[in-house]
């Protein structure tokens, strides 16, 4: 018996409906809304070598605060770039030394070393509260800026580094009454080590929570500034990539980084995935990045949005050009609407990796007409 023309068995179907199946899932890819193809760093090295950020797809540059001035906001703007200030928030490198009382203590009671290159600061310290709050007010008021996006928002502590610097911060006597004000914990009298391990052995969780709400308001405090000099301005985070086991949870039991009360105060999410210097393999980016936006359950087209930060530079060793195009792929896993290389010197003074952003931003461009 033959099989009619008029009628195909349905396993002869199979491949069509794949075919269809294949098309239907690219063309959602290539509909995914790609908001940033963003450098980190100041553009000059590449206006030196005679490129415009344009002509490399380049929509958005990220440029640390102090770097920022009429004349670079000026070109970018006229080749159709968004400027985003990143805002070293807890850095305390040239504060504490001149200003001792914030310096973070750790459980010893001594004032903590540096952390590889890192020196932070106590988060509490009233001085530098104001001091870090009416410097975001002056930049809002210089300039107008797309975004901000806090950097170094965690207590003292070094996590670019395979093997991280993960010290107990700050028993000072601003933090110890601000942690028994705020839970009602009375603390016991004695030294700075003793009243540190007696909250330790004894009210650890208050404690680890406590950390992590000091963190949270400084985000907070920043929307609240921003809302008041600069409405509708971005507020975004660079942070910790680490998820939530890592280093025995050492995100937030140590940084102080809490995803789930951070998630409510900022629009971007900027994980700092630098695989060399963290000793991972460049497919971690995409591994990260992809549990990153489902632990936060970002949502295409909504906010909190995720625009990682990847690595370009050689340190501590070389990245080669295609290494670097992995991991710029791996930064756009998932749901992530936006991607951004660490630094602008390194593509610029890399031929093959300044072709790499080229084709890589300009293909996203093209894709979307």
């Amino acid at each position: 018996m033959t099989t009619s023309k008029k009628f195909r068995p349905w396993h002869s179907l199979i491949p069509t409906v794949f075919i269809l199946f294949l098309l239907l899932s690219c063309h959602q890819e290539a509909a995914r809304e790609i908001e940033i193809r963003g450098i980190y760093g100041h553009p000059k090295p590449l206006w030196d070598k005679g490129q415009s950020l344009d002509s490399l797809g380049v929509n958005a540059v990220f440029v640390h605060s102090g770097s920022i001035n009429t004349e670079m906001m000026e070109r970018a703007r006229a080749e159709g770039v968004r400027v985003y200030a990143e805002f070293a928030t807890l850095n305390g490198k040239n504060y504490v030394e001149t200003h001792p009382e914030a310096w973070a203590i750790n459980e010893k009671g001594e004032q903590v070393e540096p952390a590889s290159w890192f020196m932070g600061v106590c988060p509490t310290e009233p001085g530098f509260r104001e001091y870090r709050f009416n410097q975001l007010r002056n930049l809002l008021s210089e300039f107008e800026l797309d975004g901000i996006w806090m950097d170094y928002v965690h207590w003292h502590a070094q996590f670019e580094e395979p093997e991280p610097i993960l010290p107990e911060t700050c028993f000072c006597d601003h933090c110890l009454s601000s942690f028994a004000e705020k839970t009602g914990i009375g603390i016991p009298e004695g030294s700075i080590p003793e009243k540190a391990q007696w909250i330790l052995n004894n009210h650890e969780a208050e404690w680890r929570d406590w950390r992590c709400e000091v963190i949270y308001d400084w985000a907070v405090q920043f929307r609240k500034i921003i809302e008041e000099v600069k409405p509708g301005t971005l507020l975004g985070l660079y942070h910790c990539p680490w998820n939530d086991e890592e280093f025995d949870g050492a995100r937030r039991r140590i940084l102080g980084l809490d995803y789930d009360k951070l998630r409510d105060v900022f629009d971007v999410f900027s994980p700092m995935v630098y695989h060399a210097r963290m000793g991972r393999e460049p497919e971690w980016v995409e591994e990260n990045i992809t549990w990153f936006c489902n632990r936060l359950e970002i949502k295409t087209g909504e906010l909190p949005k995720v625009w990682p930060i990847v690595q370009a530079y050689d340190n501590p060793r070389t990245v080669s050009a295609q290494e670097f195009e992995t991991v710029l792929k791996g930064g756009l896993a998932a749901s992530a609407s936006g991607v951004m290389m660490f630094t602008t010197n390194a593509v610029a003074g890399d031929e093959e990796k300044t072709e790499v952003v080229k084709r890589f931003y300009t293909s996203m461009v093209k894709n979307r007409k």
